[in-house]
């Protein structure tokens, strides 16, 4: 073998060599066990207190099989196990119950729309989701459009409480909001026609369209949420933890897997 020809197989080794090491550095690393006080403090009770509130796909839902999922339901668990504590799902009517009992640190954590509002009384990770805001309308509506919204003698409902009730306050001039106590008040509602469309974001409007026949979620959206994990404030030891799990369940795909359990739709790209 030639000098030149030794010398051609170094640095062709050297160079996948230092082409592995690269990837290593720059692989995503796993998520640590996490420690005592960590376990402590994202789960004072010795159990991981998930609250959901049911109709949404980003928190607790049937599935077409019957089985109970949601990102909520599910991301928790998956925090549960990785805790090594058990889990119980604590359900309310609504969403805003659920930020209350997060905030009054009577659940440890729910998965939601991480407003300015939500954000000055629970602690958020970075968001994980975005989903599409926009409307449920009947069939024959002449609101066919996001832009025919906002006219007078327009009702449109919104949960009670929510994060949509205080932007469309904010936003829309000439409609009037109707606050419905939970999703099945506003399937009601929209059947009798006591309000003209219904607002909220997309996921929650398509699943809700699965028990109003005819009814449909129109083209466009209103505005984004950006969903994120919520615990309740006065936990910082437990944030780093908890911000590396997000990513890890991101990366590991496992995020994913539970989106399209919960058929989520009305996602976008981050």
């Amino acid at each position: 073998m030639t000098n030149q020809r030794r010398s051609w197989i170094r640095l062709a080794a050297g160079a996948a060599l230092a082409a592995l090491l690269v990837g290593c550095a720059s692989a995503p690393q796993p998520l640590a066990a996490p420690s005592a006080a960590i376990r402590q403090t994202l789960a004072p009770s010795g159990t991981l207190r998930i609250g959901v509130y049911s109709g949404s796909p980003s928190s607790m839902v049937r599935n077409a099989q019957g089985e109970v999922t949601g990102v909520a339901h599910d991301l928790g668990h998956v925090l549960a196990k990785r805790l090594g504590v058990p889990a119980k799902v604590v359900e309310f009517e609504r969403l805003a119950l659920v930020v209350d009992a997060v905030k009054n640190a009577e659940v440890d954590f729910t998965f939601t729309n991480a407003s300015e509002a939500r954000a000055k009384v629970v602690s958020f990770t970075p968001p994980l989701i975005q989903l599409e805001l926009g409307y449920l309308v009947p069939p024959g509506s002449p609101i066919q459009s996001v832009n025919d919204v906002d006219k007078p003698g327009v009702r449109v409902g919104v949960s009670q409480g929510s994060s949509s009730q205080a932007a469309l306050g904010k936003s829309l001039t000439q409609a009037k909001l109707v606050p419905a106590a939970s999703v099945k008040a506003a399937q009601a509602m929209l059947r009798a026609g006591e309000v003209h469309a219904f607002a909220t974001n997309k996921a929650i409007l398509n699943e809700m369209a699965q028990g109003l026949p005819g009814f449909k979620v129109l083209d466009g959206r209103w505005g984004l949420e950006n969903l994120a994990i919520a615990v309740p404030q006065g936990r910082e030891a437990g944030m780093d933890y908890l911000r590396q799990f997000a990513r890890d369940v991101q990366s590991s795909g496992d995020l994913q897997a539970i989106i399209q359990k919960a058929d989520l739709r009305g996602t976008v790209k981050p």
